[in-house]
């Protein structure tokens, strides 16, 4: 074991007559702890809520999607076969959306309303994956013609599979008696639940051949087509390749992260303030270091003359306070993990704190730890440790082997 390692070793944990300086030393490790522990653990869960988040987004929406400058698409049939010389894309269906009023007997409620394809939507929209009851398939079975609506706007307007509902568009007709909204009986068919409020309680799929007859659009026209692609990091990429593909104006193509851009942006910024907050707390425990190590040097000023008058230089003696306040950084930054990623591990398993429904989009506190935070957090901890422990060590170093023992 190296001299300086040695003495560093015996200054930490052997008895001493100061017991206020060991107060001080466990004050430290226990500050430099918590604020690891409460970085990893907060860290961890704005994670979650980010991938919780874009996961249901991206569940009930395409990665890309491709619209037309100044009114539908037409012959969409064709347009999907140009893609398929994208490598990057998996698949493509067309989609028509509009805003409409679905009402019952029980009340009337605004409806974000979205024409599908049954047939290959299921390849591109993850919301046949999140059905309650029934399917997308029935959406185009025979006799009247079928609706798919949220759990949570089921619920407000008394709506079970089965049930009668009108959809009322505002694309309607004008006769000699004024202007006539246009309605349609459907049939709900399916009921879905994405885990977002939002989408779960003013979202409804219906087939494109009757979104058409209630909006009154042109017989093979769409709104647009919905795209999945193998990476959703690169959907900006692949959105630019779909616009070029299929020969510029008037078509553009959009991105999930364009067009989520202020949320994420939103979530990026919280997680990076509440970091910045946290930091604090580690960098009070290196302040505590500080202090601890200060103390220590007035304590042992007689034990570093007689270091010094043995032999040992300035640099030794710099090196056993920095290792002195290394060890106090390395102990408490591996408790912290420690007990971080112990208490994520509890939240992730037994979900024991729960989030008001209606509030959040999820019902628990979701936990992802990316090695990458964890790394930062590693590293940033022991530099700040490290930092603190370079007054005290060149104040001990510092010191005249003459003026400490002169009233000795």
């Amino acid at each position: 074991m190296r001299f300086e390692l040695f003495v560093a070793l015996r200054y930490l944990f052997a008895r001493r007559r100061q017991t206020f300086i060991s107060v001080i030393s466990i004050i430290s490790v226990l500050g430099v702890a918590l604020g690891v522990a409460s970085l990893i653990v907060v860290l961890g869960v704005m994670n979650g809520f980010t991938v919780d988040i874009r996961e249901k987004i991206l569940g009930v929406n395409a990665h890309v999607i491709t619209l037309a400058a100044g009114g539908g698409v037409s012959d969409y049939p064709q347009l999907i076969k140009k893609l398929d010389g994208i490598p990057q894309v998996k698949g493509a269906t067309p989609f028509i959306y509009s805003e409409v009023m679905l009402s019952t007997r029980y009340g009337v409620k605004g409806v974000v309303l979205r024409g599908v394809d049954p047939a290959t939507a299921p390849s591109v929209l993850g919301i046949a994956d999140r059905m309650v009851s029934g399917s997308l398939a029935d959406l185009e079975r025979e006799g009247s013609p079928g609706v798919v609506i949220g759990k949570e706007l089921a619920k407000r307007l008394g709506i079970i599979v089965g049930s009668r509902v009108n959809l009322l568009s505002p694309s309607g007709e004008k006769t000699s008696a004024g202007f006539t909204p246009r309605i349609l009986a459907f049939k709900v068919v399916g009921i879905f639940s994405t885990g977002m409020f939002e989408y779960d309680s003013s979202l409804g799929f219906v087939s494109l051949d009757s979104a058409r007859e209630l909006l009154g659009m042109p017989e093979g026209t769409v709104s647009g087509l919905e795209i999945v692609v193998d990476d959703i990091y690169s959907a900006d990429k692949v959105a630019t390749q779909v616009t070029e593909a299929l020969g510029g104006y008037p078509f553009y193509s959009r991105n999930w992260m364009e067009m989520n851009a202020n949320l994420f942006a939103a979530l990026k910024l919280e997680k990076v303030g509440m970091s910045i907050m946290l930091t604090l707390i580690v960098l009070v425990g290196s302040f505590s270091i500080i202090t601890t190590l200060v103390m220590l040097v007035m304590e042992k000023s007689r034990d570093i003359a007689i270091m010094m008058s043995m032999g040992a230089t300035k640099t030794n003696i710099r090196r056993i306070f920095m290792l002195q306040g290394s060890i106090i950084g390395l102990v408490g930054t591996s408790l912290g993990f420690v007990l971080g990623m112990g208490v994520c591990w509890l939240l992730k398993r037994y979900q024991f704190i729960k989030l008001p429904p209606g509030v959040y989009s999820m019902d628990h506190l979701p936990v992802l730890l990316q090695w990458q935070d964890l790394v930062a957090i590693g590293i940033g901890a022991m530099l700040l440790c490290f930092l603190a422990t370079i007054y005290p060590a060149r104040q001990a170093s510092s010191l005249e082997p003459a003026e400490a023992l002169r009233y000795e």
